[in-house]
């Protein structure tokens, strides 16, 4: 299975337009959409009849959608009151038709919203409804909107009543997820075809509540054809992914991973990322730390072998002259995890810069390790093997110079060309973590939350990425495994803890659970000798 793309509101244009010079009548489709959006509605209102109604309707196509909606909420038995905020004799084509057909039906009357005098009607409106729809504007919308369309939006959001977005919610950026003035905070937005770049981006992710992607028959081939500026991970492409054991598997034969990591007061980053490298299935791990922290280390970990190396004397951090024994250590493991807690010792950081040219194992390089690359990462060039690396935005922003600011606002572009430069897979850490290929694709992961804001979940995600590229994932699919189960961790720990309290050893102990949901959800339950 293809990943799925994400697409701006101008790509997803081309796709409609596609669909309908292929055969498909544009009214056609303007139906099917408002039926998907009526129907998110009755599975979350099954007994709509007697219930109120509000929407809100554009001029343009998203308003088509928004009159279907309007006729089959009626035609359901919900008292329904439809607000065209555009000024007459607008709306036409094939949104006119679906109009004129809403208009059709008895006991339905189109008000306006298009003036500031007719928010009075619409503000009473709303005080008696049970919900809103919000049909006012499409994928097209680049900046702020204007100013009738604003005070409708404000009116929405004042209102309190639940509102359901069409596409996406008004005032919010299709391509980018950003809001530039008034926007619909939503509770449910029913999208079409493909996922938009602004839903999965914040501040546009926080404003579409729960996000449902329907289908309304776009044609294969204008999806296919279709350029899309990233590509999202989903649950099915990842339980494709997840290695299967055969039924005479042994720990040989499921990857070895070496871990070097840790300094002083920094132990249990080491910890967790050799721990997290188990619990996604490598078969055995062993962790190298400096020396005069090896006893303390091995104290807290009972499946992971330690190796105590070289150290700088009185700092206990990792010394240059270790060299030789972290490369026999990696030189024995299928993939090598660098980083965490190493510390910023100048004998660490130059270890680590000697080290990455000769290691022949793929590796994951987080943390410290980034640290030890700002200024000089050429020396990724010169790696043979693949690299992974794991950097959240402030250690990307040391990495490459930009301005945090920068990042922000161009996530996708800037890890992008990185990873095209230095021919690395790079993951951008962050909501949502960006994955980029060195063939230049970019992609984003939808599994996660805030309560993942917590030291040494990026820990977790190192030693995850290496247990998977240790079992012979290859290492820019990895990367991308690795962070959807590592959302997805987060997410159980929210479901069962809450927010507030999770730490980054409910991620580790999770993962496990979370590789078996996504394998039972994508290809069923892993029973009969690994089959």
């Amino acid at each position: 299975m293809d990943f799925v793309k994400l697409v701006t509101g101008a790509g997803m244009a081309e796709v409609d337009r596609r669909t309908i010079a292929g055969g498909t009548p544009g009214a056609v489709l303007m139906e099917r959409a408002g039926q998907e959006v009526f129907n998110v509605i009755a599975e979350r209102w099954p007994d709509p009849a007697g219930m109120q109604a509000v929407v809100v309707c554009g001029g343009g196509n998203n308003g088509g959608d928004g009159f279907v909606v309007g006729r089959l909420l009626h035609r359901a038995g919900v008292q329904t009151r439809v607000f065209l905020a555009a000024a007459r004799p607008a709306p036409e084509g094939d949104a006119g038709l679906h109009l004129r057909r809403l208009e059709g039906e008895e006991g339905v009357a189109v008000e306006s919203a298009a003036a500031e005098k007719d928010l009075a009607a619409l503000t009473a409106a709303l005080a008696d409804a049970d919900l809103a729809v919000d049909a006012l504007l499409g994928t097209g919308l680049s900046g702020s909107p204007r100013a009738e369309a604003a005070r409708v939006i404000e009116t929405l959001n004042r209102s309190g009543v639940p509102v359901i977005a069409v596409d996406l919610p008004s005032g919010l950026e299709s391509g980018t997820g950003r809001v530039h003035g008034a926007c619909v905070q939503a509770v449910v937005t029913v999208t079409f075809g493909l996922p938009k770049v602004g839903h999965l981006f914040y501040p546009g992710r926080a404003r579409c509540g729960d996000l449902r992607l329907v289908e309304i028959g776009f044609s294969p081939e204008a999806v296919a054809a279709v350029e899309a500026p990233a590509l999202l991970l989903t649950e099915d492409r990842m339980a494709g992914l997840i290695p299967v054991r055969p039924g005479d598997a042994h720990k040989g034969t499921c990857g070895s991973v070496a871990v070097v990591a840790g300094s002083l007061g920094m132990t249990g980053a080491a910890v967790l990322a050799a721990e997290a490298a188990l619990a996604t299935g490598a078969g055995r791990v062993t962790l190298g730390v400096p020396a005069s922290l090896h006893d303390l280390v091995a104290a807290k970990v009972t499946e992971v072998m330690t190796r105590p190396l070289p150290e700088v004397r009185q700092r206990r951090c990792l010394a240059l002259r270790g060299l030789g024994e972290v490369l026999a250590l990696a030189s024995g493991a299928d993939c090598l995890a660098l980083g965490p807690g190493l510390g910023r010792n100048r004998q660490t950081g130059e270890l680590v810069r000697r080290l990455l040219p000769r290691v022949a194992a793929p590796l994951v390089l987080d943390a410290d390790g980034l640290f030890a690359l700002a200024g000089n990462t050429a020396v990724l060039k010169e790696r043979r093997a693949p690299s992974v690396l794991t950097p959240h935005p402030g250690e990307f922003a040391r990495l490459t110079g930009a301005a945090p600011g920068a990042i922000a606002e161009d996530p996708l572009g800037l890890a992008g060309r990185f990873a095209l430069e230095h021919g690395v897979v790079l993951v951008l850490k962050g909501a949502p973590t960006v994955v980029a290929w060195p063939d230049g694709r970019r992609l984003v992961n939808p599994t996660g939350n805030a309560g993942m804001a917590t030291a040494g979940a990026g820990d977790v995600l190192t030693g995850a990425i290496a247990g998977l590229i240790a079992q012979g994932v290859a290492p820019d699919l990895a990367a991308c495994l690795g962070v959807f189960l590592h959302g997805r961790a987060g997410d159980l720990a929210r479901d069962r803890l809450g927010e507030w309290g999770m730490v980054a050893g409910d991620l580790r102990r999770l993962l496990p659970q979370a590789i078996l949901d996504t394998w039972t959800a994508g290809r069923g339950r892993p029973f009969g000798g690994g089959g």
